[in-house]
């Protein structure tokens, strides 16, 4: 039957479960004015929570329909002006409907009695239930023993299930679910599922702890067997545990000879490492810190006799040619056996790659007698990785170059630092800025890493650079090197180059004996030729590599006990010929003319197009590219249209046609004023139908008054074009300058012209007289 006028108190975030004791503090003045009528009345009070546990003053649409009756067991006002219920639950209920709000609630509602059945379904449920209730309260600290009794003597299926609720520790929203399960099943089935959950946590926070305490008794065990080893051992006037270690790191600091300040910091640290107990989390990075101290060559060796001949006579057998560079290094070493105490020069070794840089390196190591280190600092973007991090970063250690003199055992070594002009730059600072002080003379006798934290000299190493190009070196660091420009081979030195070292490497590298395979000089110019492209060797080394597996297949397979390898063999062995001379096809039209280009990996041979189409006097530019290039391409037709009576062109010609010029290779980009001369020459070829010469290839910047102006990277350029089978090159006169750096087989084959105004290339690039039809059109 529904009961009427029930008084209705709204809570916060709190269920009530019949058959449970729960405090309740109200502070509201409704909520205060219905526990007190309800008290005076001496009738039970019915407790429903609130939807939204913000709202100050809830009204009837507010709360949840299913609550608890309860009664008030102890009314408590505070001198503070709180008000405290302790509630007994009795019965659950629904509301039917609000009779009213003010002052307080009240509604008619319909108590839910608690089934009492009993089925073996309910009785196992209720069992399981219970002894995961038992497991739980286990597994926490401090249960009081009224907890146990309460669930252990719990018959009523309905019951436990409530008690267990009224204690979970779940979320409101979740007690209110469970509240709202009158099916007994159902019941016990939710409240098993949220004790399994709490039960999982409760065995994994019981583990934790448990290893916890384990791993703090095994320290506190540790740390006081310690202390009792030392006292014992003071007891008996025996050294301490750390004794021996101590007074071996302490003549280690003695023996490495250390500058003053350094052994200062590596003393007191050492008396720090003394102090500290071994289980301290800091004296692994303090021994670490004084192993690096004392493993440093602080002492400066011997200076070692450099016999000038015996290293002209390693450089000569290490490397073919470069005549050049083996006199600055002489030069060098020369300067250092006069003057040893003298600040070395920082020397840059620029070139392609594959034309020895690096090894030219480990010949001076080779020639000076000293150890050999070296450094890549391709890639590297972080400071750090030259001054290394300091002490406080867990796994800190000193930069690159500390580890290199570390690992050369040697305070004089040679030190390589490889692709200098590959370094970046990111968000931990410009490594490029670090190495300033690397490789200042004036100032790398007191540099500083950050993990060392003491001054370092370092003006005792021979430094040498290596760069393929100088355009992305910073200008204070190429400021403080020597540059020396390392071009590409000439065909001739590719085949010494081959012959000395390559083929007998590849040989050793290949299993091969002496005498069991053998390429003959036809074959190995075939080889540079036909199937290589580069200003250096590493390519032409891997093709005879791959021609002398062949031979180690034939070999180890018992077909041949020497196998030799000629010219005609090459198509089977390393397939059709990969390059092929096409000067001769390019330059057999009006129109084409062949220039010389630079390029990271060294000279090249490019290719100017230019042919009419039906226009109005415009010019079209192809190829992809640059804004310097195709300046140059309009600074040669405005050249060409200025002088065109001279150069016997009809000047209305260009009111019918358009100009397109075209350089080949389209996916590559292009940029440069070097192509102004052939850009000129292809354009004048054109309009007066007479052929470029197909040995000549040419470079030089143009002026609109004509002037051919100077360009950069002559000698690999004149390298690139002895490679490529040109026998005359038109260089500008005011490069004469650089006609030294070209090789001497390249001066001896090749023809130079040299211009100093269009007028002169035009002159010796052409053939023959102009066609009349190509004049006249």
């Amino acid at each position: 039957m529904p009961d009427d006028g029930l008084i209705i108190l709204a809570a916060r975030d709190v269920v009530v479960f019949p058959g449970t004791v729960f405090p309740l503090s109200i502070g509201r003045q409704a909520s205060i004015l219905a526990a007190q009528q309800a008290l005076r009345e001496e009738r039970s009070i019915g407790i429903l929570m609130q939807r939204d546990p913000e709202v100050a003053e809830p009204s009837a649409l507010e709360l949840h329909r299913t609550g608890t009756v309860a009664n008030i067991l102890r009314y408590v006002n505070t001198p503070d002006g709180h008000h405290h219920l302790v509630l007994q639950g009795e019965q659950r209920f629904s509301v039917v409907n609000f009779i009213h709000e003010r002052p307080f609630l009240a509604a008619r509602v319909q108590r839910i009695a608690q089934s009492e059945e009993q089925t073996p379904e309910i009785e196992a449920r209720t069992l399981h239930l219970r002894q995961q209730a038992m497991e739980g309260l286990q597994l926490l600290p401090q249960v009081p023993q009224e907890m146990l009794a309460a669930v252990q003597s719990a018959t009523a299926p309905g019951a436990l299930a409530d008690l267990i609720a009224a204690y979970l520790d779940i979320k409101p929203e979740e007690k209110q679910e469970i509240l709202e399960t009158t099916d007994v099943v159902a019941r016990i089935e939710k409240v098993s599922w949220f004790l399994a959950q709490r039960l999982e946590v409760l065995r994994l926070t019981h583990e934790i702890g448990r290893q916890t305490k384990a791993a703090l008794d095994e320290r506190q065990r540790e740390v006081i067997l310690r202390e009792q080893m030392a006292s014992i051992q003071r007891q008996l006037g025996e050294a301490e545990g750390k004794g021996p270690e101590i007074a071996e790191l302490s003549e280690a600091i003695t023996k490495a000879q250390m500058p003053t300040e350094v052994e200062e910091t590596a003393r007191k640290e050492l008396r720090r490492y003394e102090r500290m107990p071994e289980a301290a989390a800091e004296a692994g990075m303090v021994r670490n810190y004084l192993d690096w101290l004392v493993e440093l060559p602080w002492a400066l060796p011997e200076e070692k006799p450099i016999d000038i001949e015996e290293a002209r006579r390693i450089l000569d057998k290490d490397h073919f040619g470069l005549d050049k560079i083996k006199r600055r290094i002489i030069e060098y070493l020369a300067v250092r056996k006069l003057a040893p105490h003298g600040k070395a020069p920082i020397l840059c070794f620029v070139g392609p790659p594959g034309v020895g840089k690096t090894s030219l390196g480990q010949s001076i190591a080779r020639a000076m007698g000293r150890p050999f280190a070296r450094v890549s600092l391709g890639g590297v973007h972080d400071e750090a990785e030259i001054r290394g991090h300091r002490r406080t970063y867990i796994g800190a250690l000193p930069g690159n170059i500390i580890q290199a003199i570390r690992k050369a055992k040697a305070r004089d070594c040679v030190m390589m630092l490889d692709e200098i002009d590959k370094m970046g730059r990111g968000i931990q600072g410009d490594p490029s800025a670090a190495m300033l002080e690397v490789l200042d003379p004036e100032q790398n006798s007191t540099f500083r890493d950050n993990y060392l934290g003491v001054p370092f000299d370092l003006s005792r190493v021979v430094f040498i650079a290596t760069a393929n190009m100088l355009d992305t070196v910073p200008g204070p660091l190429y400021d403080r090197m020597e540059i020396i420009s390392l071009a590409g081979y000439t065909e001739d030195e590719k085949l010494q180059i081959t012959r000395r070292y390559l083929v007998g490497r590849q040989m050793e590298a290949n299993g091969l004996k002496p005498g069991q395979a053998e390429i003959d000089d036809e074959a190995l110019r075939h080889i540079i030729v036909d199937y290589t492209r580069e200003a250096g060797v590493r390519t032409l080394e891997r093709e005879i590599g791959r021609a002398l597996r062949h031979a180690a297949v034939l070999i180890a397979e018992g077909s041949a006990a020497k196998v030799p390898i000629t010219a005609t063999e090459l198509e089977t062995i390393l397939g059709p010929r990969r390059f092929e001379n096409e000067v001769a096809m390019r330059t057999s039209v009006p129109g084409v003319a062949t220039g010389l280009a630079w390029t990271p990996v060294g000279g090249d041979i490019l290719f100017i197009e230019a042919t009419r189409v039906p226009g109005k006097g415009g010019l079209i530019l192809t190829g992809q590219l640059g804004e310097v290039m195709r300046e140059s391409a309009q600074a040669a037709f405005s050249i060409v249209k200025n002088r065109a009576v001279s150069l016997g062109i009809d000047e209305s010609v260009f009111e019918k046609i358009d100009i397109h010029v075209h350089v080949p290779a389209g996916a590559t980009p292009k940029d440069g004023p070097s192509a102004g001369v052939a850009m000129f020459t292809a354009l004048v070829s054109l309009l007066t139908g007479r052929t470029v010469r197909n040995d000549t290839a040419m470079t030089g910047e143009i002026s609109l008054r004509g002037l051919v102006l100077p360009v950069g990277g002559i000698k690999e350029k004149v390298v690139a074009a002895a490679a490529a089978g040109i026998k005359r090159v038109m260089l500008p006169a005011r490069n004469r300058r650089d006609f030294e750096e070209i090789p001497e087989d390249a001066r001896k084959t090749l023809e130079f012209i040299w211009l100093d105004k269009v007028d002169d290339a035009i002159t010796a690039g052409l053939e023959g007289s102009s066609t009349k039809a190509a004049a006249a059109e």
